[in-house]
């Protein structure tokens, strides 16, 4: 499904992501995991074609990753959601469900509007919403397009813990009808509780890439203990 390879990234003289490489297949939950600086966000950016490589390749079923057929494959869910202020909610899934060519938004996403709790808040308007709300919608907003292929980055910050809960049933959900799930978070519980495999960085490079099973028949550390080794002397 997704295929990155000696992938890089600079910005001037900061080289942000270095010669990273990894894939992932249909059915997969990988977490994306490191301190802060460490490459997430701009690996992830990379792949959602927001920002382009400075080297390497990304492929989505086959596509480049910036092709208009691989971006009809993902849906990207950012850490910090930017909704239109003087939109209200239904009118935003309007917007996404016409640019998707998506039939009979509602019957999709009415339960997971029950889920999130925003059933009795389908009229309030984007600059209306909280934080949390805001990452709801953009979360259903992603949800929506039915991709093969999910990008989040960060997506729980913010969240009350009824919707973290949620957010990784929905998860769990889409992979058993195989859909493919990358996954930034600082959440280590969260991951440890859903992810088939992590991916570790430290400045900018991959330094840990297993399956949860592996990890645990490898060590009786936690993930949490596990990601704080590896990264010891980055942790401020």
């Amino acid at each position: 499904m997704l295929r990155v390879k000696n992938v890089s990234k600079k910005f001037k003289k900061l080289e942000a992501v270095k010669d990273v490489s990894f894939e992932i297949t249909n059915g997969e939950i990988v977490g994306i995991l490191g301190p802060n600086g460490a490459g997430k966000s701009t690996t992830i950016k990379m792949i959602a074609g927001l920002l382009r490589t400075s080297s390497g390749s990304i492929t989505i079923e086959g596509h480049d990753n910036r092709s208009v057929k691989a971006k009809k494959k993902f849906a990207y869910i950012p850490e910090f959601p930017e909704m239109y202020d003087m939109l209200t909610i239904d009118e935003h899934m309007r917007f996404i469900a016409q640019a998707y060519a998506v039939d009979d938004w509602e019957t999709l996403m009415i339960p997971y509007f029950e889920r999130f709790d925003l059933l009795d808040k389908r009229d309030k308007l984007g600059k209306e919403l909280s934080k949390g709300m805001k990452q709801k919608l953009s979360i259903c907003c992603g949800l929506l397009t039915q991709a093969d292929l999910y990008l989040f980055d960060e997506p729980m910050i913010g969240l009350d813990p009824k919707a973290i809960r949620e957010t990784k049933k929905i998860m769990k959900e889409l992979a058993a009808a195989g859909k493919t799930i990358l996954v930034s978070t600082h959440l280590l519980d969260s991951i440890e509780q859903i992810c088939n495999r992590v991916l570790v960085m430290k400045s900018g490079e991959i330094i840990v890439n297993s399956s949860m099973d592996e990890l645990k028949a490898n060590s009786n550390l936690s993930l949490e203990d596990i990601f704080l080794e590896v990264t010891e002397d980055e942790i401020v």
